[in-house]
């Protein structure tokens, strides 16, 4: 068995990393990199008037990288005001580390769904919220939110944009290498996956494939786009992919 991690830098090469330890024959293939988001140089002032009434959420490592690199470089710090919260485990702890708060998170599946459900987040009306995030995503955090009554604000601090690839090149390369499972962690990424892929490799290969993907709203889409083989790891850091792929 050989795996294709399609993960961006550098947590899908620090997953390849460890399959490799493990004895694993695994494969590097970013589908997305990252640049500093739109909305950067506006974010020290807004960090700078929040009260303790208010709400910052972190939506991935990749938003507090380059928030902290942002401030770091307008010698800034992180406000201590506000209530912190984080999608997850992983990217509550990058928050943590460059912040020195405490941090939010939810403790069972790093999703929007599952974040909303933390009690701290049900009396909200008449607080702030700003959101850290890359441009695009689900919009249900920030809706919910508005819902409850909250002032929500979004803050782009990184982009996302696909990498260019040669479809039938990297089709042949994979296959002949015997990629039989593929790790996909987005909906964005699956699709361009699917795109890149010619319709006969796509048929042939790719699809018979077994694909890890890390939530089931990934899996439904998954099914749509015509995979069988589909298991869903039970959150979305790589110490869950690493359970999913063993």
């Amino acid at each position: 068995m050989s795996i294709l991690v399609t993960r961006p830098s550098p947590a899908g090469e620090e997953l390849v990393s460890r399959l490799r330890a493990l004895g694993q024959e695994a494969w590097s293939f970013p589908l997305i990199e990252f640049t500093p988001g739109r909305d950067l140089s506006r974010l020290p002032e807004a960090l700078a008037t929040l009260t303790d009434n208010d709400l910052l959420f972190a939506l991935s490592q990749h938003a507090v990288s380059f928030a902290h690199a942002h401030l770091e470089r307008q010698r800034e710090k992180w406000p201590a005001e506000p209530r912190y919260f984080a999608i997850g485990r992983t990217t509550a702890l990058a928050l943590h580390t460059v912040s020195g708060h405490d941090i939010r998170y939810p403790l069972d599946r790093e999703i929007s769904e599952v974040l909303l459900q933390l009690p701290e987040l049900q009396n909200i009306a008449g607080k702030r919220a700003l959101i850290l995030r890359g441009n695009g995503g689900r919009e249900l955090l920030g809706e919910t939110l508005t819902t409850r009554g909250a002032d929500v604000a979004f803050y782009e601090c990184y982009q996302r944009s696909a990498k260019h690839y040669d479809g039938a090149e990297e089709a042949m390369r994979w296959q002949s290498r015997g990629v039989t499972t593929v790790v996909v962690t987005s909906g964005e990424m699956l699709q361009q996956l699917t795109a890149l892929i010619p319709q006969w490799y796509r048929e042939n290969w790719l699809l018979r494939c077994r694909l890890i993907v890390v939530s089931e709203r990934l899996a439904h889409l998954a099914r749509e786009l015509g995979w069988q083989d589909i298991q869903v790891a039970d959150n979305a850091d790589n110490d869950a992919l690493l359970r999913a792929l063993q």
